[in-house]
């Protein structure tokens, strides 16, 4: 065994004195959280110049921290330049982590990193272990900064003959990270108020722009890193492949339902041309799993099309991402337990390989719990609120996965149910095993014994 492996174990098998990597994760969302809150209060942040309050500010600050999208207000005629700037940075500090962020500052300084960081660096991108986690952290923040720099420089080349060099910038620069961190946050506010993408619904260079760095932040920073490294798809780890496979069907199979559902449907794309039905359906099957943006008005959606974006919805993007959800490999490993049940088989195998049954009990154990969390949120959201159930579970699993697309009801839910948002908006991005484990099981209790075994009806 190598000495990194063994004082891996040693740090782990070790009672720990302080916090694990875990708590330190969900501390660290919090805090990150109330300092974008405090500075939103502020009256500078507001276009008005009086302070918005502390719960408006609270639940932007959450929404943006966590990569969420929901808001009280239109950002750009609520909030200022400073405030706009302050959204952004929680963006970019939630999307990438922050320990990317502190990272970063370490690299820079050329530091060391230590083992404690390294645990934590891990358990921020979702590793199992810190094999090479110091390297992975290096691509993770270059590759972000050089892809969003890429998508800033597209943006505003096309946004500079319409509105001038200052505008596009600013837009090129906002949007390329809110697209990649998979916010769905805008500014195009001051063309109309509210209205998203709407007004780019029919320009392809925009759409397809961030529909790709929805799909390139949305894969996994693992992903990336693996692909970039091993080109050819049967050397891939089964963990990639995986998540290849499944965003390519999701990207499709959305694509082409959206497309059906809605082709007459002249509240979202009815009334487009045949190319831009077939350009909206594709970026709304981008956009609903985590992304925010709405090209389409989401409240115009039949009730098939909401019904198929919160399945999207739910699912998400991949682990170790900026995006939310209960992830893509997670939802397979769920449908290939079934599948392999269905069969009267007890082992789940893909690509010649066999997955532990540890990590099908975890899947069961995530999908089940957001989908009772997703059920009590709209049941919660209809008792208080003047709310149809359809509209209700949308904006609960909405805040769940880090979607932040609505069907115009955010501003509609009563103070208990947008509180209930802001808990789901946090508990959806610090992660469900992240605050189970970290703050629940810390200290698991060895099992000293067992009960005899009983048989139970099922189905």
């Amino acid at each position: 065994m190598a000495f990194k492996e063994k004082l891996l174990q040693r740090a782990i098998s070790k009672k720990p004195r302080g916090l694990n990597a875990t708590q330190i994760i969900a501390i660290a969302f919090a805090v990150i959280i109330l300092l974008g809150t405090l500075l939103l209060m502020l009256p500078w942040a507001s276009r008005s110049g009086v302070s918005c309050g502390f719960h408006p500010a609270l639940f932007t600050a959450t929404s943006a921290t966590c990569v969420t999208g929901l808001v009280l207000y239109d950002t750009w005629s609520q909030w200022s330049g400073f405030g706009q700037i302050v959204i952004i940075s929680l963006i970019q500090i939630g999307g990438l982590g922050f320990m990317s962020v502190a990272s970063l500052v370490v690299f820079l300084l050329r530091r060391k990193v230590g083992l404690k960081q390294r645990m934590v660096m891990a358990q921020a991108l979702s590793l199992n272990d810190m094999d090479g986690v110091v390297r992975l952290q290096k691509w993770v923040i270059f590759g972000s900064l050089s892809v969003e720099a890429v998508a800033a420089l597209i943006l505003t080349l096309r946004f500079l003959p319409e509105y001038g060099f200052a505008t596009a910038l600013k837009w090129g620069v906002f949007h390329s990270i809110s697209a990649f961190c998979n916010a769905g946050f805008d500014i195009f506010g001051c063309i109309t108020p509210g209205a998203s993408l709407m007004e780019f619904n029919s320009d392809p260079v925009v759409l397809l722009t961030l529909g790709a760095l929805v799909i390139i932040g949305g894969l996994g920073f693992l992903v990336w890193e693996e692909v970039a490294r091993i080109h050819k798809f049967k050397k891939l780890s089964v963990y990639t492949r995986l998540v290849l496979v499944t965003t390519l069907a999701l990207l499709l199979t959305g694509t082409v339902c959206f497309a059906v559902l809605e082709w007459n449907n002249p509240a979202t794309i009815g009334n487009m041309s045949v190319g831009d039905k077939l350009l909206n359906s594709f970026f709304q099957s981008v956009t609903v799993r985590t992304a925010g943006f709405a090209a389409v008005d989401q409240a115009g959606l039949t009730e098939a099309g909401k019904g198929l974006s919160i399945a999207l919805m739910l699912v998400g993007g991949s682990s170790g991402s900026t995006a939310g959800g209960v992830k893509t490999v997670t939802m397979m490993v769920l449908l290939l337990f079934i599948w392999a049940r269905a069969r009267g088989k007890s082992s789940v195998c893909v690509f010649k390989r066999t997955i532990a049954s540890g990590h099908v009990m975890n899947a069961m154990t995530i999908v089940s719990l957001l989908i009772g969390l997703a059920v009590f949120g709209s049941i919660f959201i209809c008792a208080t609120s003047p709310v149809s159930f359809t509209d209700a579970l949308y904006e609960s699993v909405s805040a769940l996965a880090t979607v932040g697309l609505t069907a115009s009801v955010t501003t509609k839910l009563s103070l208990a149910a947008q509180l209930l948002m802001i808990v789901f908006m946090y508990f959806g991005r610090v992660g469900v095993l992240t605050i189970s484990l970290g703050f629940l099981m810390g200290s698991e209790a060895e099992e000293r014994f067992r009960y005899a075994q009983t048989d139970v009806l099922i189905g």
